[in-house]
Formats: structure tokens, sequence, C-alpha cells
């Protein structure tokens, strides 16, 4: 059995001091090692703590997730399309429940069989841990040359491998929604394009983009490219994940994450996430069309979702709906200003301009040109 804490300062040590995650039992003893010593984000799901780790690493962190292995198939999307296509790297440490040969609860059975074949298949670096710590310490020493180099690196932990680490008494913060707005303009709704331009404009040497995937990242481009730009590609919902882990990692730097009605749905456990932990310098946009855009235009269900009353039900601490570019260029203004986390939500029309191309730019050319502009 391992030492926990030697282990976590050993991990210290070589600059893993970030950490997000979803509760195991066979982890317990790191998670509370990672809540007591370290910056900890309980994120809502895996795909989102992979997504939150990925941002930290932007951010020049070298970020940990911790996760029991049911979610590898929660956290596939953003290791395959995130960490795998940008060359973000993160350490990972994933339980063995339903080990073959050893009883466990059947909903664990095939993923025991097969957590090795998905580790290899999304190309992830992975071992065992050792159970003795001498052991352990080289293995750590070893995958930490993996992410030196830009690869990812999984740990498989088998029961019993960590030992106790008791908890310290969490005081969980109160947080409240201080500022909700509903615009009652009428306008005409904007393109996206138009939108995305206003808040390009906006963006200051200070200040970051980060695209949803599809039509969104893409307008950006052609609205304006520039090393402050980050376009999504996959990981499909993860885009506020990236910027909370983002804007933890840097809270010298302005994040705007830019989200869209089909994405926001699919991972709306981020928003109270993000509300938590509400970093000052995170701006979350949310352009609404009430369609799947990228895929030809079929509708999604944002049309019986009050956004803006969600984000402040969750407690985001300033949440707005807007209806025009003006109001949007001045919520932006006010954000910068002030400096707290804040939630927009924008309705826009569907369509995009004809022959719309694509980044010409790889995305993990964009990752590195991002992080030499971050600093």
């Amino acid at each position: 059995m391992i030492n926990t804490k030697t282990f976590g300062d050993e991990m210290k040590a070589l600059g893993f001091d970030f950490y997000s995650g979803v509760p195991c039992s066979f982890l317990k003893a790191l998670i509370n090692y990672a809540i007591n010593e370290c910056d900890y984000v309980m994120a809502a799901n895996e795909g989102d703590a992979v997504a939150i780790a990925s941002g930290a690493k932007l951010g020049g962190k070298k970020a940990v997730v911790l996760m029991q292995n049911s979610g590898l198939t929660n956290a596939t999307s953003p290791l395959t399309s995130l960490n795998y296509t940008f060359k973000l790297p993160v350490l990972g440490f994933v339980s063995l429940r339903g080990e073959p040969g050893v009883k466990d609860e059947p909903q664990h059975e095939l993923m025991g069989q097969i957590t090795e074949k998905m580790l290899a298949l999304m190309k992830v670096e992975w071992a065992y841990l050792s159970e003795d710590e001498a052991e352990a310490i080289k293995q750590l020493k070893e995958a930490n040359k993996h992410i030196e180099e830009g690869r990812t690196f999984f740990f498989v932990v088998k029961k019993g491998v960590f030992g106790d680490v008791k908890l310290n008494p969490q005081a969980l913060k109160q947080v409240s929604n201080s500022k909700l707005q509903k615009s009652s303009a009428k306008q005409s709704l904007p393109i996206r394009t138009q939108a995305l331009k206003a808040i390009s404009d906006l963006a200051d040497k200070d200040t970051i983009l980060l695209a949803t995937t599809g039509k969104t990242g893409r307008e950006l481009f052609e609205v304006e490219d520039k090393p402050n730009n980050l376009y999504m590609v996959g990981s499909m919902g993860c885009i506020s994940s990236l910027g909370l882990g983002l804007a933890l990692a840097r809270p010298d730097k302005k994040v705007i994450a830019i989200d869209g009605d089909g994405s926001a749905l699919m991972r709306m456990g981020s928003f109270a996430t993000n509300a938590y932990y509400q970093p000052k310098n995170l701006m979350h946009i949310l352009l609404d069309n009430n369609a799947h855009d990228s895929t030809g235009g079929q509708a999604t269900v944002s049309h019986i979702v009050d956004f803006a009353s969600m984000a402040s039900t969750v407690s985001y601490p300033v949440s707005l709906q807007v209806n025009s570019l003006h109001e949007l260029e001045e919520a932006i203004k006010a954000w910068k200003k002030d400096g707290q986390l804040t939630f927009i939500h924008m309705k826009i029309s569907q369509g995009s301009p004809a022959e719309l191309g694509r980044p010409t730019v790889k995305p993990f050319e964009v990752k590195e040109r991002l992080i030499k502009f971050i600093g």
C-alpha cells in the first residue's frame, strides 16, 4: 500500500498541483489529499473534469484528472478530440472497478474487462500503479516524462493501492446571483457572425476567446484569426469547462467561452461547477439559434430553456439575456471593467455565410500560439 501523502507530495514536487475529478471509492485517499493540499475542482462529470484540467494545462499548470473507470465512457470525447488533437497532456488516475476475478457490483463487470483496451484504443499511455511505494514513485517520474513530451498518461489503480487520508473539514462557500437582467428590447436577431465580430472586436491583449465546436469556431476564424483565439474541434459541451480551468489557472487574463445551445444542453452540469468556483475573469456567452446549425439545422430544445434564469439559479453572480449587438457589447465592457463571473444568453438567427471555410491552422498549432500569447 502506498502512503498517499508521500506520493502526493512527490506529485507536487513534479509540479502537479491542479486536480479535477469525480468521486471514486478506490481513489478517495488521493482525492482527499488533493482537496487538502492542492487546487481541486469537483467536476459534474468525467468529461468536464478532463476539459477543466485541459484548460488549466493551457494556462501553464500540470493538471491531474481522477475518475472511476466507468467514467472513461464519459471522458472519451475530450480525451480523443481535445487532449489528443490539441496535444494537451494531462495525468490521469482511473480506478479498476470490475477487475476480472474480483467480486464487484454487476455494473462494473464489462468496464473491468475493457478498461485497458479503451485506453489503448484512445492512444492514452497507461500503466497499473504499483502497490510498492518506491516503485510507484519511479512510475510517477516516468509518467511525468510522457507529460513533458506532450502525451497524456493514465495510471490504472486497483483496490487498496492508496493508504487512507483523512479529509479536512470542508467549508463550502456560499455563492449567489447578484444580478439577473433580461432585455425587453425588440430587435431583429443578428446572425452568429455579427455576434462573433462584436465579441472579437472587444478582445484586447489580455482577453482569450474560446469558441465551441462546429460553425462557431469556423466563423470566428473567418471573422478574425488571432493568436488569442482557440477553435474547439469535437469535445461538444466542454467549452465552458475548458474556460473554467484556464481562468482558474490564469487569473491575470480575461477568458470568454463562446457556447452554442446544442453544446450547452449536452453538459448542463458544468453551469453549476462554473458558478461555484466562479472565477471573476470568466465570461460564458451562449449564442442560441435553437438549432444544430453545423449538422444541417436540426432543432434543439433550447426554446423551452430559460438559460439566463437557470444560470441565475445555480448562482452565476451576473446572468444576462440580451437582445441586440449593442447590449452584448455593453455587457462585455461592463464585465471587463467590474470583473465578475458573467453569463450572457443571446438569441441569434440560423444560418452561416455561404461557402464557410475551416481554420487553416492545425489544432495543436492553435494551442501552441495561444500558450505563447498567454505567456
